[in-house]
């Protein structure tokens, strides 16, 4: 039956709502017919995918549509076009059966399937005999979706998609194309408005900004060599484990010799020995999705599945990491669920409607950062969201995640004044569907990934931030492994900010969070947080002149490598970078010419590397037994002692005399009687100190030693028998 006149100019048009109706292969009561959209051609045959022919089209508008009955049943086939003396041939993607099926359905609509990224997105693949590219996307509200992209001239007419009405998802198999097209989504919405081309929430690569089409890529990398380290760390519990994380904006480490970002392979053949040497355990970047703003540093990404353009091909980061398992080095990213940029291209009013964000602002839009807020309660968007933290686990290795921006996550009214926010259902101001979120991406992570770690960004006092996230547990436990002590850094830094004399009135800046160092698997952060946006470098938050910043930053140092909880560094602060840093530069790496800054680097090199060694440093960083006060309130001499301990290791003493005066004959209680070895002094020669210490070890009597405490310095003692 000859459809209707209107319909061929809605398909014609690329407007038709269904055009696998109409186009392809189909049956009918003479045979099998075929109808193709054929531009520019004056003659379209066709043939099997094997090359059989199985009969001429005749062309019936003059716009490129052909038509005609056809050999055998309804199948894949490929027409031979042909004009002006030239000839090309076109697979038809209208008569390809759909990749998705009914399973697929069941778990999208019900928001439990934990594979999206094998679904959804562009994906290079074998359907049905041909080689090509399967594209899906989720916009249920829209009127229609095409592919556009640089294999068809962008042009909407030529590759309309096919909607799965029951989930909302639109699909097509494109064949004979494959991997580096560039794309988008042409999407109408709901009231027939054109929304601007939209990249594909799964893509997999983009191009480089200020460019924004998504790109057909693979993921990961065929061949990884990381079993033993990734068989360790499943076997490991990591709060037993010596954890001194160094954290990297990948864009600003260090530069090419134009100026330009390195690739993923050139940092590799830099980053990964420069950490090894340095003693850390793992590297954390900060975002490596895609990300059109570069002053965003990646918290503002429009491609949460796409490692950014700036540093090559994705498979380079594939590469960075296994490279980076090969040499023991853990590699950790930062990772935004909590919001998205209101980018025209990305996920903003993706299909014409507030589909991945909250329509009203009040739950919508997050005021410090101009961006919009995921739909946490939209079972969609909440398994986009868990299943783009699976993508990097599985094809990317990555050890593990630090969530950011937590806290404006479970709180409503986080940033915001009274009426302009919506409590809960029970009038409170916990976002609960963030929390079932967290939860869920915990449950999935660690279920799924042996050896995963989870670090939240988490400001305030929410409990059970790491507490398991069992489902018969509280439910405000979120599940993850770690959480940054915002608290320590905060406490800690402004005490070092203080002048000496007046740190005696402040001495609980240092002992106040050990009060709660065990209620939580904590991390103890010195990120890029502290020295961005005018605060300075962390030596110049240090208080005195230049020896005494660096006498400060050295005594801070070893006082935090002794204290519990596992480390982290950004760039540069490991040897006393005095810029605050910026995205747009390299560090300042010619400042370890001058002795000062390369006697910090050292130290922090033998910090790490005591710490890695020593059990009593890091086997109970997470629980109390491990911590007892040694020296608590001698506020007027501003000095602090404890004792760090684990089963079967020898003790370590950690002493810190916080202002410019030597004490010489300060006695400190130890708990064992004997040799104490002076494993680190921070005001040791090497290091820039003046070299005022113990002669390296100390006799302790009657439950105590005498020992010398250089000025602005932090010791390190080891029970040695």
């Amino acid at each position: 039956m000859k459809p209707p006149k209107a319909a061929i100019a809605a398909l014609l048009d690329g407007t038709h709502a269904d055009p696998f109706a109409l186009l392809g292969t189909h049956a009918g009561p003479d045979g099998t017919f075929a109808r193709t959209i054929q531009p520019g051609a004056q003659e379209v045959a066709a043939f099997s995918l094997k090359d059989a022919k199985l009969g001429k089209l005749e062309r019936v508008d003059d716009r490129g549509l052909f038509e005609g009955r056809i050999k055998g049943k309804p199948r894949a086939v490929k027409y031979r076009c042909r004009a002006q003396g030239s000839e090309w041939w076109v697979t038809d993607p209208y008569s390809f059966g759909p990749v998705l099926g009914p399973t697929d359905d069941f778990l999208i609509n019900e928001g439990t399937h934990r594979r999206l990224f094998d679904k959804l997105g562009a994906h290079c693949l074998r359907h049905e005999g041909a080689d090509g590219v399967h594209f899906a996307v989720w916009a249920p509200n829209a009127r229609l979706v095409s592919l556009v992209g640089d294999f068809n001239d962008w042009d909407h007419r030529r590759h309309p998609m096919r909607k799965r009405a029951d989930i909302g998802v639109w699909e097509l198999f494109a064949p004979d194309i494959g991997e580096g097209r560039a794309y988008k989504y042409r999407i109408v919405g709901p009231d027939g408005t054109v929304q601007p081309l939209k990249a594909d929430p799964f893509a997999f690569a983009s191009e480089l900004r200020p460019r924004t089409a998504s790109l057909t890529t693979r993921t990961g990398k065929p061949d990884w060599g990381d079993a033993a380290h990734r068989d360790f760390w499943a076997r490991a519990d990591p709060r037993r484990q010596p954890i001194s994380i160094y954290e990297v904006h990948p864009g600003s480490w260090q530069r090419d010799d134009n100026g330009w970002f390195l690739t993923w392979d050139e940092m590799a053949a830099r980053l990964i020995p420069y950490v090894v040497d340095m003693g850390f355990t793992h590297i954390e970047f900060l975002p490596v999705s895609e990300h059109p703003y570069d002053p965003s540093w990646g918290y503002q990404t429009t491609g949460l599945y796409a490692p950014s353009a700036r540093f090559g091909d994705p498979q380079g980061l594939a590469r960075f990491i296994d490279g980076a398992h090969r040499a023991g080095i853990g590699v950790l990213i930062d990772w935004v669920p909590a919001h998205f940029p209101t980018d025209e291209h990305g996920l903003s009013h993706f299909d014409g409607t507030a589909l991945y964000e909250h329509e009203d602002p009040r739950l919508g839009f997050h005021p410090d950062w101009n961006t919009a807020i995921y739909n946490f309660g939209r079972r969609e968007v909440a398994s986009f969201l868990v299943n783009n933290a699976l993508f990097w686990a599985e094809r990317y290795h990555v050890d593990g995640m630090r969530v950011d921006a937590v806290a404006s996550m479970l709180y409503r009214d986080y940033s915001r004044k009274a009426g302009e926010w919506i409590p809960n259902a029970d009038g409170g101001r916990e976002n609960w569907e963030a929390v079932d979120f967290l939860r869920a991406t915990n449950k999935a992570l660690y279920a799924t990934h042996p050896g995963i770690l989870t670090i939240a960004e988490e400001s305030t006092a929410w409990p059970g931030v790491s507490q398991p996230a069992y489902d018969e547990g509280p439910r405000a436990a979120l599940g993850f492994g770690f959480k940054w002590n915002m608290g320590f850094m905060h406490d800690t830094l402004q005490y070092m900010a203080r002048d000496p004399v007046h740190r005696r009135h402040h001495h609980n800046e240092i002992t106040f969070g050990l009060t709660y160092a065990f209620s939580e698997n904590f991390v103890l952060p010195l990120s890029h947080d502290e020295v961005v946006h005018g605060k300075g470098s962390l030596l110049t938050k240090m208080s005195g002149d230049d020896w005494q910043k660096f006498a400060n930053l050295r005594a801070y140092y070893a006082l935090m490598w002794g204290y519990p909880g596992k480390k982290l560094l950004f760039m540069g602060q490991e040897f006393a970078q005095r810029r605050e840093w910026s995205e747009s530069r390299a560090l300042d790496w010619e400042l370890l010419d001058a002795p000062a800054h390369a006697g910090i680097r050292a130290l922090v090199r033998d910090l790490n590397k005591l710490y890695r060694e020593k059990p009593a440093l890091h086997a109970r960083d997470c629980e109390s037994e491990g911590f007892s006060w040694a020296v608590v309130d001698d506020k007027q001499n501003s000095v602090f002692a404890w004792i760090r301990r684990a089963p079967g290791a020898a003790p370590i003493a950690v002493i810190a005399n916080m202002t410019p005066v030597p004490r010489h004959g300060y006695r400190v209680p130890l708990p064992e009687d004997g040799t104490w070895k002076e494993m680190v002094n921070s005001d040791a020669l090497q290091y820039g100190g003046s070299g005022l210490g113990n002669l390296g070890a100390v006799t302790a009597e009657n439950g105590g030693a005498s020992l010398t405490l250089p000025p602005l310095a932090t010791i390190m003692l080891e029970f040695a028998g």
